[in-house]
């Protein structure tokens, strides 16, 4: 099974490329399953109905969140409704949506998607490792998922690596999302789980984190308030990873980064069927 995961999609830049470029990718690499980070999606903050469709409708199977899940408040309705949309599993009991979901494949495949988020330097969440412990127990690899998908969002590197070795041999990747630049240490844990501590983001570079430049230089030389964070206007890169996953054990054979746009050294696996 061929699985392409992408990191934050950060304002229009983020979604241009995404619509402009999965399309295509998803027939040219003969992709079976798209999983894309959208909680900042909407100008940065949060994500909307509309966006979450049109991420959907560009090729993605299903759409994880993080720290600015509820940023826009209609998030808190639709989700409800969109089964595809998962927010951090790890959210206290009662909170709108789910944690977990199982999506089919191009190919028929059963793949889990989890989403959770770190503590370190974040929210004062339930623990991400009960909460992965629950999910995966709940709809194991090889019983009940073909594949199973791990979104670790989270500040600290740490966190993130942990959680990888925390589930090497019972999840076929595990991504790190939330600090938009994309770390250089994709590989396969000895258990056969691929790892990225970070996917990096779908957005301009030409900014900082995927936001215009000038205000926060401004805060970091002022320390005073300021104008409303903006998401930069730029070309926008795609930055992920793609994953060869085992039919038989639903564990990682293969990893690649992915980086598709201006101003990173460009990366893709040669899965070029043109």
């Amino acid at each position: 099974m061929r699985f392409l995961f992408l990191g934050d999609v950060v304002g229009r830049p983020g979604r241009v490329a995404v619509q402009e470029r999965l399309p295509r990718l998803r027939e040219q690499w003969t992709l079976d399953c798209v999983v894309i980070n959208g909680e900042n999606a909407a100008g940065g903050f949060g994500i909307t109905e509309a966006i979450c469709d049109e991420l959907l409708a560009a090729g993605a199977d299903a759409v994880t969140l993080g720290n600015h899940s509820w940023d826009q408040r209609e998030a808190l309705v639709f989700i409800e409704r969109q089964d595809r949309l998962v927010r951090p599993a790890n959210y206290p009991k009662g909170t709108p949506g789910r944690g977990a979901a199982v999506i089919e494949a191009r190919n028929g495949a059963r793949v889990l998607v989890v989403n959770v988020m770190g503590r370190i330097y974040m929210e004062a969440l339930d623990d991400p490792f009960q909460a992965l412990e629950r999910e995966l127990s709940a709809c194991p690899l090889g019983e009940v998922a073909d594949a199973v998908i791990v979104d670790f969002h989270a500040e600290a590197t740490s966190e993130k690596q942990a959680a990888g070795y925390f589930l090497d041999g019972r999840a076929s990747l595990v991504v790190g999302t939330h600090t938009h630049v994309p770390t250089a240490d994709a590989r396969i844990l000895p258990g056969g789980t691929a790892y990225l501590s970070d996917a990096g983001m779908c957005g301009d570079y030409d900014s900082v984190l995927g936001m215009q430049k000038d205000e926060p230089i401004r805060r970091f030389l002022q320390k005073t308030p300021g104008a409303r964070l903006e998401a930069a206007g730029g070309v926008g890169t795609l930055s992920g990873i793609a994953v060869e996953i085992d039919d038989g054990t639903g564990l990682a054979k293969a990893v690649f980064p992915v980086r598709i746009g201006p101003h990173l050294a460009p990366s893709a696996p040669p899965w070029d069927e043109a």
